[in-house]
């Protein structure tokens, strides 16, 4: 991603990009130098230091989580503990099970923390699901005007016996993490475990795309995750357009017809999770669409093993070489290889909130299976929450 660095300074930028400054500071030093021996030895020690691309200025993250509409919804006892508990910015869902304790779980912290002593009631759960209305074939509802996610367990007889109740936040910064990739107008895929942010930075640039780039941006929202919940999509999208998935197995159908009656330039899905809606990422993607995704998985290498997704990264078939092609290779006369071009230009690894993997895909798809590292790039917040790119890094799969 040698690249990346020149694009920064094109002149077609927004002028309220923030990485002008960057530029300009950058080619200064660069070309300060005396004499060319100078020049060239201070380039090359350059390329191995932190690339910073965001003032303090503008670093600073806004959170939005209306989370009154969201504790409305919780047995009066639970809404005051929580309304007096100094971490409540950092709540990040809430479970209630029938017969068991209520329990808050919270942002980069392992476990959960007991709200009282005695358990959740039938009466109880009944309050919240009448609070919250209607859940859908994949058991998820939503609190009408927010982000906030409510998700159900059901007994066999149908029942709901289990409630998970997600605070959602628009966070408003976040995209400054990827912010110089979205230049580019590639398709970018992101993965990482429950929890670590991607619906929220989906939703960051979704409103990015369409109102500081002037993109035609569809949101193909399965589970109103997106846009929240209401037929009135939540203003954290800016101007993007969301379109509502009335059934989780129609969402392939649904990114098609997007394309076909809307034009949109930009399409926007969460959670690719079956082999039809890989095979309609690359439809949309050969059809010069951009494409923001997120996939079921941790690292790249689950979309390499995973047989319904790897088409996304361009699949994976076994290949027979010649003895005179395995000698010269020094490996096996049968192996991997990728076998067409990659649906995404990027993926990303969240690791966690604030630390990114950036693959190119195609380059550290065709390493891995060839059994070596490949370079990427990280990206990260330093202590004043500015934007760190390291880049040249040697991909470690258990590096954070």
């Amino acid at each position: 991603m040698a690249t990346a660095s020149l694009t920064l300074c094109h002149s077609n930028f927004p002028a309220k990009c923030s990485y002008s400054f960057l530029c300009k500071s950058y080619l200064l030093n660069l070309f300060s130098s005396k004499t060319k021996t100078k020049t060239n030895q201070c380039l090359q020690k350059r390329t191995s230091l932190p690339l910073r691309v965001s003032s303090s200025e503008s670093a600073h993250l806004v959170v939005e989580d209306d989370l009154h509409a969201f504790l409305q919804i919780l047995p009066c006892d639970l809404r005051d503990r929580l309304l007096n508990d100094s971490k409540r910015g950092q709540l990040l869902e809430v479970v209630l099970d029938l017969g068991r304790l209520p329990e808050a779980r919270y942002q980069g912290e392992f476990g959960g923390k007991y709200l009282r002593s005695s358990e959740v009631s039938i009466e109880e759960l009944e309050y919240a699901q009448n609070a919250v209305g209607e859940f859908g074939g994949d058991n998820r509802a939503g609190i009408e005007g927010t982000l906030h996610r409510i998700s159900a367990i059901r007994s066999r007889k149908g029942s709901i016996v289990g409630l998970t109740c997600r605070v959602g936040r628009a966070v408003s910064g976040h995209v400054d993490m990827v912010y110089d990739l979205l230049q580019y107008g590639q398709s970018i895929l992101f993965v990482g475990r429950p929890g670590v942010g991607k619906t929220t930075v989906m939703r960051e640039i979704a409103r990015v795309l369409s109102d500081e780039f002037h993109k035609r941006v569809v949101i193909v929202d399965t589970s109103n995750e997106i846009g929240g919940d209401g037929d009135i999509p939540h203003a954290a999208i800016g101007s993007a357009r969301r379109m509502q998935v009335p059934e989780p197995s129609l969402q392939h159908k649904v990114m098609i017809e997007a394309v076909e009656n809307h034009m949109p330039e930009v399409i926007i899905v969460d959670e690719i999770g079956t082999e039809a809606e890989a095979l309609a990422c690359r439809s949309i993607a050969e059809r010069g669409v951009m494409l923001i995704g997120t996939a079921h998985g941790e690292w790249l290498d689950n979309i390499i093993k995973n047989p319904t997704l790897s088409d996304l990264i361009g699949g994976v078939e076994t290949v027979t070489l010649g003895d005179e092609e395995a000698r010269a290779r020094r490996c096996q006369k049968s192996i991997l290889e990728r076998k067409a071009p990659p649906t995404f230009y990027f993926l990303i690894e969240m690791r966690e909130r604030h630390y990114w993997v950036t693959h190119k895909t195609e380059k550290s798809v065709d390493m891995l299976l060839r059994g070596q590292n490949p370079s990427v790039e990280i990206r990260k917040r330093d202590d004043r929450f500015n934007v760190v790119i390291e880049r040249w890094k040697t991909y470690d799969r258990n590096e954070i």
